[in-house]
């Protein structure tokens, strides 16, 4: 750390000095053309997910490293890093021809690991967090006589990411009304805010972190350093429990504003940004397209210009599923229910016709999940397509007023992480149940077609469908079909004509399902 606190003309000079190109390229400055048009605003996106390691994290990395003495790179370098930072350490170090010790969790994904050793990193797996690989990192760095390379409170390297806003301004020579950026550790928004307060003061610079893991916003509040005692992972990009002293003592003096966004926000901003640029960014990365467009709703702004920092891209491919589900409801573009109604004849055709009768127009079932457990109400998940924000409780309301009671699941967090995948089990009343598999086609009056050709005194005793995304819905439907009708059910099947699987022999639905 430097003996006195460096000032923002200090900074600049060290930004325009960064040396990031041997391993960094100046990355675009793309306009969203979809989310501009949607939110009456232009939206700007840097795009430091097309970095060589997808991250802007090489850039100060690489800076620190090109600074340290001939005698400092022949020892070595070292560091502590679950992701981003580690890639950005090893590239500099294959670059720079020296060697490079990454002390990384051993929760650490192995894609992450393959990443450093492929850049030429000798990886150390050491504790099961980020404090427990530092602490370990710090010991070795001292042993070993290695120079340690902060992830963000460290001059060099916060010069280094300030040349993101360097390039950004001269891309952008226009009008530019404010700059969001994510905040872990404090880097990247301590770099850009010294940047843009020494060249155009007239940009807002606001901060935005996860709720679940506000460290700068805790500690810009408390006026000293704040050590959350735990974070949210989904961001894991910005989990920090504890922001830098340099970091927090820039981010106090010079940045606007701070905002939090939450899960389910970030998952749609993730969506946004693959809309317009067919790319995936990782969490951390979308959290300022969230606040973009928190910040509009907010202030109802419109003309504006903003720019988002996409800052990494470094996605593990098994949270797609989950961004995937939790977009279209962060972005009130999928209402939840918890709907009621009676256990008799046709109580579930008159639902979904009145589904498709709603003010406003017919609305697309997302999901359907129900499964017999009373002789005299059936209780039914069921997600449906909306066509703007706060509709949800309007839908309920409606629900109610035609005999269906409801109650609104879309900011339920229990409902959207778990107990939509739990609906079901065991049901005494399932006599005769045949269990089928069908692929419905994705297509209006698919499944009251279904409901029209079925007997009236056949049953729905399950029910089970999402919206995965293709042209066919696959559904799961158990049917009460009294063995007499056998012939008269084979019949149904063959006039309904979609793609068909019996399970009713199926050992885990004998398990599972039936009693």
């Amino acid at each position: 750390m430097p003996t006195k606190h460096l000032t923002p003309a200090d900074y600049l000079k060290r930004i325009l000095n960064a040396r990031v190109y041997d391993v960094a390229r100046e990355s675009a400055l793309d306009i969203a053309p979809n989310l501009s048009a949607r939110l009456h605003n232009t939206v700007l996106l840097k795009r430091e997910d097309q970095q060589p390691v997808f991250s802007f994290k090489l850039r100060g990395a690489y800076n620190k490293m090109a600074h340290l003495t001939p005698a400092q790179l022949k020892k070595g370098v070292i560091c502590a890093s679950a992701g981003n930072h580690a890639q950005g350490v090893a590239l500099g170090a294959k670059t720079l021809g020296c060697t490079a010790v990454i002390v990384m969790p051993t929760t650490t994904p192995q894609l992450k690991i393959d990443a450093v050793k492929a850049l030429g990193g000798e990886v150390v797996l050491f504790g099961d967090s980020y404090s427990d690989a530092y602490q370990h990192a710090a010991a070795l760095e001292k042993k070993k006589g290695l120079t340690f390379v902060h992830p963000y409170d460290d001059p060099d390297v916060i010069a280094g990411q300030g040349t993101i806003a360097m390039e950004m301004l001269r891309q952008h020579p226009g009008p530019l009304d404010a700059v969001f950026v994510a905040i872990g550790g404090g880097g990247l928004i301590s770099g850009v805010a010294n940047y843009i307060k020494a060249v155009r003061p007239e940009i807002k610079v606001i901060g935005v972190q996860m709720n679940d893991s506000q460290a700068m916003i805790a500690s810009v509040t408390a006026k000293k350093r704040i050590t959350l005692t735990d974070v949210g992972l989904f961001s894991d990009g910005t989990a920090v429990k504890l922001v830098g002293e340099e970091t927090f003592r820039i981010t106090r003096g010079l940045v606007d504003e701070f905002m939090t966004v939450d899960t389910d926000a970030v998952c749609a901003a993730i969506k946004d940004v693959f809309v317009d640029t067919r790319s995936i960014v990782e969490p951390a990365g979308a959290l300022a397209v969230a606040a973009i467009k928190q910040y509009v709703a907010t202030h109802n702004t419109k003309g504006k210009t903003y720019a988002a920092i996409l800052c990494g891209a470094n996605m593990n491919f098994d949270r797609l599923r989950f961004v995937a589900e939790r977009a279209e409801v962060g972005e009130e573009r999928e209402a939840l229910f918890a709907v009621t109604i009676p256990e008799e004849r046709g109580s579930f055709k008159r639902f979904c016709a009145l589904i498709g009768d709603l003010p406003g127009g017919p609305r697309n079932v997302t999901e359907f999940n129900y499964r017999m457990n009373d002789s005299a109400q059936a209780h039914v998940f069921v997600g449906l397509t909306t066509q703007g924000k706060g509709e949800s409780a309007r839908i309920a309301k409606n629900f109610s007023q035609h005999g269906f009671d409801a109650l609104d699941l879309s900011h339920d967090e229990l409902a959207k992480e778990h107990i939509r995948h739990m609906v079901g089990g065991h049901s005494a009343l399932s006599q005769d149940e045949r269990l089928m598999r069908f692929e419905f086609p994705e297509r209006p009056g698919a499944l009251m077609k279904f409901l029209s050709l079925m007997r009236p005194g056949w049953n729905i005793s399950l029910f089970h469908y999402r919206n995965q995304g293709a042209d066919y819905g696959r559904i799961l439907v158990g049917l009460q079909v009294p063995a007499k009708d056998n012939k008269a059910f084979e019949k149904f099947l063959a006039t309904l004509g979609f793609p068909h699987v019996e399970e009713t022999d199926n050992p885990v639905y004998r398990l599972f399902l039936q009693k």
